[in-house]
């Protein structure tokens, strides 16, 4: 089964931006941030291999699988160039899919992204996977955003309805088990080659929010030298909601350089 993308204008000449959402997520969550877009903006917006309407597509597994399964629907779509955006566990995929085709990236933006440290609030993240109702969801992210945050009732009611297919809460628990890893008796995530990054020569920008209860903002600084690193003030780890006007922002910057 092929991956499941909302498609925008791609028929431009301007090259698209793909989005990646991450862990547990739809595509549909990009909501606020696509939604301050021109309406003409070329967009790739997926469900990942394992989410939503991508439920059973293939390339479900940990990020570096997911990264192939991008690359060949992207090849499948015939999109020979693209600017890339992935959240959390899309970072990853997106950190990826830049490893395998640097020339083909206009730029790479990352909002929390894993894979840049061991240290992950799996925990959380467990107890996100198995929820499926909207109060379920609503108590699930209210451990992942800075304190004071209050998820969109929208957003919960996308992400029940996901939650509700059949066998999809046993693939997020596959997928959560995929990329963790045990150290010292501890358990953390797999990490991301970071110094082969480093002479890419991908215009890359980062983004991480202070508060972010999943991802300690520290492994920012692990980014590859030249990358432009913020970190946002009040925030938390669901960037996309929570901060949609820095990622805009860090967004524009980067479709500037077609």
């Amino acid at each position: 089964m092929t991956l499941f993308a909302e498609v925008r204008n791609c028929s431009s000449a301007k090259a698209p931006l793909v989005l990646l959402h991450g862990f547990g997520g739809i595509g549909a969550l990009w909501a606020p941030v696509i939604g301050r877009f021109d309406a003409d903006r070329p967009l790739i917006i997926y469900d990942l291999p394992g989410h939503g309407g991508s439920l059973d597509a293939d390339g479900v597994g940990h990020a570096g699988v997911m990264a192939k399964g991008i690359l060949a629907d992207l090849d499948r779509r015939g999109v020979s160039s693209f600017h890339l955006c992935g959240h959390s566990m899309g970072g990853a995929v997106a950190s990826l899919v830049a490893l395998k085709a640097a020339s083909r990236l206009h730029s790479l933006t990352l909002l929390a992204p894993g894979g840049f440290g061991f240290d992950i609030d799996h925990q959380a993240l467990g107890r996100y996977a198995v929820a499926a109702e909207v109060g379920e969801l609503a108590t699930a992210l209210a451990a992942m955003v800075a304190p004071g945050h209050v998820a969109d009732r929208s957003v919960l009611e996308r992400l029940a309805g996901a939650r509700r297919m059949p066998g999809a809460v046993d693939r997020l628990l596959a997928i959560l088990a995929s990329f963790l890893v045990e150290r010292d008796g501890r358990t953390g995530q797999g990490t991301l080659p970071l110094a082969s990054f480093d002479g890419l020569g991908i215009s890359t920008r980062l983004l991480w929010g202070k508060l972010d209860p999943i991802l300690p903002v520290d492994q920012a600084s692990k980014i590859w030298p030249g990358a432009l690193a913020t970190l946002v003030e009040g925030a938390g780890h669901m960037l996309i909601e929570e901060a949609p006007d820095e990622v805009v922002a860090a967004l524009r910057d980067a479709l500037a350089e077609d």
